[in-house]
């Protein structure tokens, strides 16, 4: 699934590149996630003002109202001059006057879905319970700290769920915790302030990294133009079960919690 950084890597590699665009044609295939909300033939003619991020969602901002795009389990966006005819997993191609944004998505648990503003009813349902950005300026560590002192869950788990703090998907809450040289499974609300101080950095830290090695490509992420990512090169636990730490050479350990494979070193993560 695309992580926090594949969605912002996403979003830079076409932001620039449609800011301004005109909707000039848009074409639904198989039924999404979602649906659309509205007939497409409506949206002709908007005006594309530029792309946001809300944790795992983009937002394109038009002239009037908004789309909200989901990636879900397999979807990937391009944007392109020239594109090739739509496929079968092609299953939105929205037309604009400076190239053609297009959502492939084999599973179809991605999305696209208009709403009129961030407070209509719609935006609100998908948006309004997601916690804090941890790229901003508001990634507060007071308020971290408040979030996790509430919570007796493993620590992953929390970070996970996305109500404390958004984005820290599977790959990366293993690279965060490694960093951080926190156990998985050690509760959230047994941590330390210094601890959790070293947490709220480490997340820094990792998600920013992500980004700027363009993400990680497991399997078929690419951006919009079609560029794979290299983190998962240098992950540290990520996928790594019984190879060697790259720290103190233990070997590293995968257990599953909640559904999800978790990778960390039983030397350096302490409970």
């Amino acid at each position: 699934m695309p992580e926090l950084p594949e969605v912002e890597v996403t979003r830079l590699s076409f932001a620039n590149r449609i800011a301004g665009a005109h909707i000039e044609a848009l074409r639904m295939g198989q039924p999404l996630r979602w649906p659309l909300g509205v007939v497409p033939e409506a949206l002709v003619g908007r005006q594309v003002l530029g792309v946001r991020r809300r944790g795992k969602y983009l937002l394109l901002d038009l002239d009037h109202g908004i789309l909200l795009l989901h990636l879900g389990m397999s979807g990937s966006l391009s944007f392109a001059l020239r594109p090739a005819a739509p496929g079968k997993h092609d299953h939105f191609d929205m037309q604009t006057s400076r190239g053609l944004l297009r959502l492939n998505d084999p599973r179809r648990f991605g999305a696209v879905v208009h709403a009129d503003s961030e407070d209509d009813p719609v935006a609100h349902k998908l948006l309004g319970k997601l916690g804090m950005e941890p790229l901003g300026p508001d990634f507060d560590l007071p308020r971290f700290q408040q979030g996790l002192v509430r919570r007796s869950a493993p620590i992953k788990q929390v970070l996970l769920a996305g109500d404390v703090v958004v984005g820290v998907g599977n790959i990366y809450a293993s690279e965060v915790l490694f960093l951080a040289g926190i156990r998985p499974t050690t509760r959230a609300s047994r941590l330390s302030r210094p601890r959790t101080a070293r947490l709220h950095q480490a997340i820094r830290t990792v998600l920013a990294r992500a980004v700027q090695q363009g993400g990680s490509t497991l399997r078929d992420f690419s951006n919009a133009q079609g560029e794979a990512g290299y983190f998962q090169l240098e992950a540290m636990v990520y996928g790594r079960e019984r190879q060697a730490c790259r720290v103190c050479g233990t070997a590293i350990k995968a257990i599953r919690q909640g559904q999800r494979s978790t990778f960390f070193c039983p030397q350096c993560q302490k409970p």
